[in-house]
């Protein structure tokens, strides 16, 4: 095989598989860790992908990179739908509830949905509490649903409200359940975001909460990104869409994590 049809194939594996590693390149070649490097070194020259220890990954998992909201708004909408759905079924029937709604797409789903609630019985009330703009201009068309949203800066590619007004906020809450977006489920890193402040948000959301629900698409399940907000001891529930590879399945057990595969 010519290098350049090699070169071909290995950035079609990565684009498909997200990260490929030496060795498996160098068995479905049948050429040495050598030529890999090399191959892999040509092929991140020209910007096809990152190399990293052991092998590479696709460019759009390196630990900064962030589409914005509305280009994420178009992918796995079919995943979407159905966490969001399983995360609904979780808020509890009861006379009062409060629930802090993350930004993201996924988390908005659940947004649509909340958009329609109703109070099982006469008097019933369910608070949501948000820091996105989109998902509380959603959610403040549902008359029966009180809606409070944090107050702070506007991050713009997410349009997430951030920063210490936030976070203090935060601070002196204490809802019932926190629905949570990641960009990344790590068996070691935990969860994480490409933003240090939009982290910090995140984090106090998690401490804030009396109950932690990550809702994350499959894609997301095994990759890191630049900043953890949350290890995975402090998840309760992961709600995704496939179920999570040995090595990540294995440290959500051990933390003690209740996964719910939608």
């Amino acid at each position: 095989m010519f290098a350049e049809e090699r070169h071909r194939k290995i950035a079609e594996l990565v684009a498909d598989r997200n990260r490929v590693s030496v060795t498996e390149l160098a068995d479905l070649f049948a050429i040495t860790a050598e030529t890999v490097r090399r191959d892999l070194a040509t092929l991140e020259s020209g910007r096809v992908l990152r190399r990293v220890h052991g092998g590479a990954v696709a460019l759009d998992k390196l630990s900064m990179s962030e589409p914005s909201l509305a280009e994420r708004q178009s992918q796995r909408q079919s995943e979407k739908r159905r966490i969001a759905a399983a995360a609904l079924a979780l808020i509890p029937s009861t006379r009062t509830s409060s629930v802090l709604l993350d930004s993201g797409t996924t988390t908005a789903a659940l947004a649509e949905l909340l958009a329609r609630w109703q109070p099982a019985a006469p008097g019933d009330e369910l608070l949501a509490i948000t820091n996105s703009l989109p998902m509380a201009a959603t959610l403040s068309a549902n008359p029966d649903l009180s809606l409070e949203i944090l107050g702070g800066r506007v991050r713009g590619l997410t349009s997430a409200v951030v920063g210490a007004t936030a976070t203090d906020r935060l601070g002196a809450l204490r809802p019932d359940i926190a629905f949570m977006g990641a960009n990344g489920v790590h068996a070691e890193f935990g969860l994480s975001t490409p933003d240090p402040v939009e982290a910090a948000v995140k984090t106090a959301m998690v401490r804030a909460a009396r109950r932690v629900v990550a809702l994350v698409d499959s894609s997301k399940l095994g990759a890191e990104t630049l900043v953890r907000f949350a290890t995975l001891e402090q998840i309760d529930t992961l709600i995704t869409t496939e179920e999570p590879d040995m090595e990540l399945a294995t440290a959500l057990a051990a933390a003690g994590v209740d996964v719910v595969i939608a």
